[in-house]
């Protein structure tokens, strides 16, 4: 006939196991489960199973286990309960397979929405072994970065590089910027970029703003001066995250002295690395 009633969920059955500690002198044992005789459960030792009966191995009565002689310490000594299973809806470590998987377990799930948290954690593949990691240790981004700029401009004397004060700091994500001099903590390639204008209205020829690492050019622009011209020099610069540093210099020919400007604007020093490399 029918079945009548709810279906019970399927269930996956193991016998229960006790494990016991050999001392080369103990042979009277507590069992976990209370059993008629010896032949309710299945003794062994050092992987062994051990033969029940008197005059044998063992006998068993209620909870007491005694063995006819004293397994030595150090042995893998343990009991199968023959007739105590446990039973459980849940599958057996390492039984479920990718066909037993639903196809949406992952965007039948709730969407995050937002960018995760340092310590939210995501499943990766280590070369095969699933691991769990936070998110901190995966996100990237562009920093070290900065941005300075020159609240009352430069003197730059005529016909020698000069290096350029930056003295107001707009910010500076690793603390990396001091002195006028950018010095990353995070090896990796960086855009740099600066800018000045000088503030005389007479003509000459050279106006060459430059990009200064380790105390040399690394990368440089070179203008005519027209009228309040601004200068502009942008580097991919390799940096070894430790002494490597960069500079802005300016150079002219104008015959005397002249000023840049100064403000947030039109004279500024910035850069940021590159993600990935």
């Amino acid at each position: 006939m029918a079945y009548i009633g709810n279906i019970p969920a399927v269930q996956y059955a193991s016998f229960s196991k006790q494990t016991l500690t050999a001392d080369s002198s103990t042979t009277s044992f507590t069992l976990d489960n209370s059993v008629a005789n010896e032949n309710e459960i299945e003794v062994f030792v050092n992987n062994v199973r051990q033969e029940p009966g008197s005059g044998k191995a063992y006998t068993a009565s209620g909870t007491t286990l005694t063995m006819s002689a004293a397994p030595t310490t150090g042995d893998s000594f343990y009991v199968i309960f023959q007739g105590k299973a446990t039973q459980t809806v849940t599958a057996p470590n390492s039984s479920v397979g990718s066909s037993q998987v639903s196809a949406d377990l992952i965007t039948g799930q709730t969407a995050l929405g937002a960018t995760p948290a340092d310590t939210d954690e995501l499943l990766i593949s280590d070369a095969g072994t699933l691991k769990r990691v936070d998110f901190s240790h995966l996100k990237v981004d562009n920093t070290p970065a900065f941005r300075a700029t020159s609240a009352s401009g430069n003197t730059v004397p005529t016909g020698t590089y000069t290096k350029l004060t930056f003295d107001t700091e707009a910010f500076d994500t690793n603390s990396n910027f001091a002195s006028s001099r950018f010095t990353p903590t995070v090896a990796g390639k960086y855009v740099i970029t600066a800018q000045t204008r000088l503030n005389t209205s007479d003509d000459f020829n050279d106006n060459i703003i430059a990009i200064y690492k380790n105390g040399s050019i690394s990368s440089s622009n070179q203008t005519s001066h027209f009228h309040f011209e601004c200068n502009r020099v942008t580097g991919i610069i390799d940096m070894n995250g430790s002494s490597d540093y960069v500079e802005i210099f300016l150079f002219h020919n104008r015959g005397s002295d002249a000023g840049t400007d100064g403000g947030t604007t039109l004279n500024f020093f910035e850069g940021y690395k590159l993600i990935g490399v």
